[in-house]
C-alpha cells in the first residue's frame, strides 16, 4: 500500500515558492506523495508560475512522478513519486527565472541515485531574490563538498532578466552518503576575490565596479584581518544587458559569497558598494555563514547520518519554513538558540540517512 499523502500548506510561514521546491525534491528522496494547498497565496502573482512549473515538470521527469494541478495560477497540486532516474536531464525555464534555485531542488535526488547524472537548465543566472551562479560556484559548492558530495558546475551563458537565457551545467556523480556539518566558528579570512561580470555593455562599467569593490575592500583591511584581496572582470556572453559583483570571503570554515546586481540608471559604484555592504554586515556578526546559505544546506544536513552543527548570520522565516517542511518530511530534529530576526544563532540539525 502506498504511504499517505503528506498535505502542506504553501501559505506557511515565508509562503513562497521554496516550501514548493524542497517537498518536490524531498517526495523524490523519500517517495512519499504530497498536496499543496494554497501555493504563494499571499503574492501579488498567487500560484504556480514558470519557474515554479519548471520546477514541478523537471522534478517529476526525474522521478517519474504523476502530477495533477500541473497549470500556471494553479494553487493546488498533488505529486505522486516513482523510481529516481539519473542520466541527462536538461530544462528551459523558458523566462529570466532563476536556474539556480531550480538546480537546488534537482541535485540531491540526482545526488542519491545509483549513477551519475548530468543537469542543462536555461533561465536567468543573475537574477534578482536567488543566488547567481557564482554564489553556487563559489560559496555554495564548496560546503557540499564538505558534506560528501563533489559537484562540478559549469556557466556556459549568462543570463540576465528579461531575457533570460543563461545556462548552467552541472555533474553529479550519484551514490552519494552525505556528512554532518560542523561549523560552530568562524576563524580567520584567508582571501576576498571579486569578480565584476558585465553583458552587452561597455567594459569600464564592469571595471568601475571591480576598481570600486577593491577600493572598499583594501579601505577596511581590519575588518578583513589584513586578508589579501583580488578581482577580476568576466565579460559575458548573454542575451541582454546586465552586470553583477560578486565578493566572496574563504573563511578557514568554508566560503561565503555575496552579489548585487546592475539595473538601469544604477551607477557601477552603487553595485559594488552593495555586495560589500552585504559581506560587512555578514562580519559584523558571529556567523560562519550567511542567511541564504544556511537556508541552501538544511537539505544536506538532514540527509546527513548524525548531528550538524553551523552559526549562521541571521535567524530568517525563510529558513524555519524550510526546516519544518523538512520536519514533515523526514522527522528530522532541529534547534535554534535564538529567535527569528536575531544574529549569530546556532542551528543544530539532527539529520537522517536515507
Amino acid at each position: 500500500m502506498s504511504e499517505a499523502v503528506l498535505t502542506l500548506d504553501g501559505s506557511q510561514g515565508e509562503g513562497g515558492g521554496q516550501i514548493l521546491r524542497t517537498a518536490l525534491s524531498l517526495s523524490c528522496l523519500t517517495g512519499r506523495p504530497f498536496r499543496i494547498d494554497r501555493i504563494r497565496a499571499g503574492r501579488d502573482r498567487p500560484g504556480l508560475q514558470p519557474q515554479h512549473l519548471a520546477a514541478v515538470r523537471a522534478l517529476a521527469r526525474v522521478c517519474a512522478a504523476g502530477v495533477e494541478g500541473d497549470a500556471k495560477g494553479s494553487q493546488v497540486l498533488e505529486f505522486h513519486p516513482g523510481t529516481i532516474r539519473p542520466g541527462l536531464h536538461a530544462v528551459d525555464i523558458g523566462t529570466a527565472g532563476s536556474v539556480t534555485l531550480l538546480f537546488h531542488a534537482l541535485v540531491y535526488p540526482l545526488a542519491l541515485a545509483p549513477a551519475p547524472s548530468t543537469i542543462e537548465i536555461v533561465g536567468g543566472t543573475h537574477v534578482s531574490h536567488s543566488p547567481g551562479h557564482h554564489d553556487l560556484e563559489w560559496g555554495w559548492s564548496p560546503w557540499l563538498a564538505q558534506a560528501g558530495l563533489a559537484v562540478e558546475l559549469e556557466l556556459r551563458q549568462v543570463g540576465f532578466y528579461p531575457a533570460g537565457g543563461g545556462e548552467i551545467a552541472a555533474r553529479i556523480p550519484g551514490g552519494a552518503r552525505f556528512r554532518p556539518l560542523d561549523a560552530a566558528e568562524r576563524g580567520e579570512i584567508a582571501c576576498v576575490r571579486v569578480v565584476s561580470g558585465i553583458g552587452r555593455l561597455p567594459l569600464h562599467i564592469a571595471e568601475r565596479q571591480r576598481d570600486r569593490a577593491l577600493e572598499r575592500l583594501r579601505r577596511d583591511r581590519d575588518l578583513l584581518q589584513g586578508a589579501r584581496t583580488e578581482g577580476e572582470i568576466v565579460p559575458a556572453r548573454s542575451r541582454s544587458p546586465g552586470t553583477f559583483v560578486t565578493v566572496a570571503a574563504e573563511l578557514a570554515s568554508g566560503p561565503v559569497t555575496f552579489t548585487a546586481l546592475g539595473a538601469k540608471g544604477k551607477p557601477a559604484e552603487r553595485v559594488a558598494d552593495e555586495a560589500c555592504d552585504a559581506l560587512f554586515a555578514f562580519l559584523a556578526t558571529r556567523g560562519v555563514v550567511d542567511g541564504h546559505l544556511a537556508d541552501q544546506l538544511v537539505l544536506p544536513m538532514a540527509l546527513a547520518e548524525g548531528g550538524s552543527r553551523l552559526r549562521i548570520e541571521r535567524v530568517t522565516r525563510h529558513l524555519t519554513t524550510n526546516l519544518d517542511v523538512v520536519r514533515r518530511f523526514l522527522g528530522t530534529e532541529w534547534r535554534l538558540d535564538a529567535a527569528e530576526g536575531e544574529e549569530s544563532a546556532l542551528l543544530e540539525v539532527q539529520g537522517r540517512r536515507l
